[in-house]
């Protein structure tokens, strides 16, 4: 639900009320690997999700603009996982074990301020900045009972600078401080007993960049980039643990184009070439990861595609999504994997201004591919990579509606 207020010609406020359900029950199964015994798993998601959004903007001046806004989400969520020992077929009927059955709650509140100056036609500055703080209780097996993480409030400035040298050209840089806290329903994302304090990874990253619009309907940007992190920590639901990696260094050169050629035909294209890397971090046994590459992190990926508007009411699209391969462990000893090239297409057809039916087909040519990692995590199971089979084709018919 959404409410605007225009309290007077300089002064909006807009709110917004949500309340999101989410359930989600899937069996999981991996590719044949000659290692070891490689278990089968039934994952359970039951999330439940309210919150709201208000923000205020004011027009202080015809080159000023300021926005303030707060918001507040409360997750109530349920996540159980049960593991079954290999076999083909599986028999998902009667669990090995019981890995999760875990309740847990997740409240967010956050603030934040933002400037639009003018202060001439050819320079625009955006200061911004935010705090988000976190709480939370869990719920786990052998009544276990456990608080999120204290993180405090996480602060998180930000400047964007654009400035057009002409019409069609413009240059911009952005710097800013994100953040990034552990997930999941257990430790360590939840104090348990016994475990230590974990201060939020701050993310501070920096962007120069170029934009060029040669004609009308086209742009094209070019940007070069560099994220650091102070604490990265890998979450990996799939085996439910987290890595730590310590201080990293991300960097990359992204390229987009995208132009509207004429009524009928849009087309796009972007490629990124990206390298992440630790800088100091530690194994369990004491071994230094600095120097090596963050597991499941490509070195590139790319995308190409067009729209074609049939009629005012038919529109086809087709999609071709590339990347390349990655290590998948910590120590960049098991090889590298997880590359693929897939074709996507979609119709879609507006039965109004305010209602559509789409229809798609994921992997068109059924192209064969996976998801990759390495589980040294196992309950009474060898340490292996492990490979899950992404989807083949697929279709999916959906029904949109704008209110």
């Amino acid at each position: 639900m959404r409410i605007d207020w225009q309290l007077n010609p300089a002064l909006v406020l807009s709110n917004k009320l949500y309340y999101n359900s989410y359930d989600d029950d899937r069996t999981v199964t991996f590719t044949d690997y000659p290692i070891g015994n490689v278990p089968r798993q039934r994952r359970q998601w039951e999330e439940r999700q309210t919150g709201l959004l208000s923000t205020l903007t004011w027009r202080a001046a015809e080159s000023v603009t300021l926005t303030g806004g707060v918001n507040y989400e409360h997750q109530d969520n349920e996540y159980r996982r049960y593991r079954y020992d290999f076999s083909i077929p599986t028999d998902f009927s009667t669990p090995t074990r019981t890995q999760n059955d875990d309740s847990y709650t997740l409240k967010n509140t956050g603030a934040y301020i933002q400037a639009v100056i003018e202060p001439t036609d050819s320079l625009k500055i955006i200061p911004a900045f935010r705090v988000d703080r976190f709480s939370g209780d869990t719920s786990l097996p052998g009544d276990v009972n456990a608080s999120l993480q204290g993180y405090g409030w996480i602060q998180q400035p930000k400047l964007s600078v654009v400035y057009s040298l002409t019409p069609e050209v413009s240059l911009y840089g952005n710097w800013g401080r994100t953040f990034q806290i552990l997930t999941g329903s257990a430790a360590p994302a939840y104090m348990t007993a016994g475990l230590a304090e974990f201060d939020p990874s701050i993310n501070t990253g920096k962007e120069i960049g170029i934009k060029y619009n040669p004609f009308a309907g086209t742009e094209a940007r070019l940007a070069v980039w560099q994220q650091t992190a102070t604490d990265e920590v890998a979450n990996m639901p799939s085996t439910g643990t987290t890595v730590g990696l310590g201080k990293t260094k991300r960097r990359g050169i992204d390229l987009q184009v995208t132009s509207q050629l004429n009524d009928q035909w849009t087309l796009w294209a972007s490629h990124a070439i990206q390298e992440a890397k630790v800088e100091s971090a530690f194994t369990a046994d004491g071994t230094s990861l600095a120097g090596k590459e963050v597991f499941s992190t490509p070195r590139y990926v790319s995308n190409i595609g067009a729209n074609y508007q049939l009629t005012p009411v038919w529109r086809l699209g087709m999609q071709a999504r590339t990347q390349g391969d990655y290590y998948i462990d910590e120590l960049n000893e098991q090889g590298k994997y997880g590359g693929f090239a897939v074709l996507d297409a979609s119709v879609r057809y507006d039965l109004s201004d305010t209602t559509s039916i789409d229809f798609q087909v994921k992997n068109l040519t059924d192209s064969e591919y996976e998801y990759v990692w390495y589980d040294n995590f196992f309950w009474g199971g060898d340490d292996q990579p492990m490979f899950s089979a992404a989807p083949g084709r697929s279709g999916f018919l959906s029904l949109n509606v704008k209110m």
